[in-house]
């Protein structure tokens, strides 16, 4: 039986989706760089966060509280599983960020949180080149203490950016992002997972016509198959059991999962 579609967003797994094109995404978060609000937090969503949401309810949590975009086929698969179609757009961070960036013409202030202290110097740097217009400030790699947090915020709001990228990986990025991100921490929020491992060129993106065919998650295996395998080839078929399950449990069960 296929979900009945809530506004523009959609039910997987019990974690609500946003269904927005290039173009309109794009739009809506420029718009929100000049409105004057509390952080609007944007996180994503792909097969193998959905497998943690799973089980942690911490990042469960985070990702309730945010705003949720769409990230990779497998979605797509759920998607089309309990709703009839694909997403309207792959709307993964790796490239909404950057082309956020280019698409934002007046300056912006963008601070960068996670990634080993050389990545975000090197992603720093390359950001900056690709979009000189924009300055950017790296307040803290992804190695301090928790502990540490108050430090990273006072270090965060002194720079009092337009855009907080944070790349401490799911689900720590999540939790972290709802447990500490206020007002004076950044117009969007985004917990960006790898972003900076890619601008920097320490981990190589797949090449176009492998994204294009939605394969750069074989790609990446390849790269990285010890760190990876259990991500891709356990995680993935569990995904998708997960969605059957879903797909074919009544509402009762549906709330439950989603608790």
């Amino acid at each position: 039986m296929r979900m009945m579609e809530i506004s523009n967003e959609r039910d997987i797994l019990g974690i609500r989706v946003k269904v927005l094109g290039w173009t309109e995404a794009l739009d809506e978060l420029t718009l929100t760089l000049g409105a004057d609000r509390p952080p609007r937090i944007i996180n994503f969503l792909n097969a193998n966060n959905a497998n943690l949401a799973v089980r942690n309810p911490a990042y469960r949590l985070g990702l309730a509280r945010s705003e949720v975009l769409p990230d990779g086929v497998g979605v797509d698969i759920a998607s089309k599983a309990l709703y009839g179609a694909a997403f309207p757009a792959n709307l993964n961070g790796t490239d909404l960020v950057p082309a956020l960036l280019v698409h934002v013409t007046r300056p912006l202030r963008i601070a960068l949180i996670g990634a080993r202290a050389d990545v975000l110097a090197k992603a720093v740097e390359c950001f900056a080149v690709a979009t000189p217009w924009h300055s950017f400030h790296a307040v803290a790699d992804g190695y301090f203490d928790l502990g540490q947090s108050s430090d990273v915020l006072a270090r965060l709001e002194a720079v009092a950016p337009d855009i907080t990228l944070v790349a401490l990986g799911s689900p720590a990025q999540e939790v972290w992002i709802n447990d500490h991100i206020g007002p004076g921490h950044g117009k969007l929020v985004f917990g960006v997972g790898a972003l900076f491992d890619f601008v920097s060129g320490h981990v190589p993106r797949a090449p176009k016509m492998v994204r294009d065919l939605r394969l750069e998650w074989v790609y990446r295996l390849i790269l990285e198959p010890g760190r990876l395998w259990r991500r891709y080839i356990i995680g993935n078929p569990v995904f998708l059991f997960n969605v059957l399950c879903y797909k074919l449990a009544g509402e009762s069960r549906k709330q439950r999962f989603a608790a």
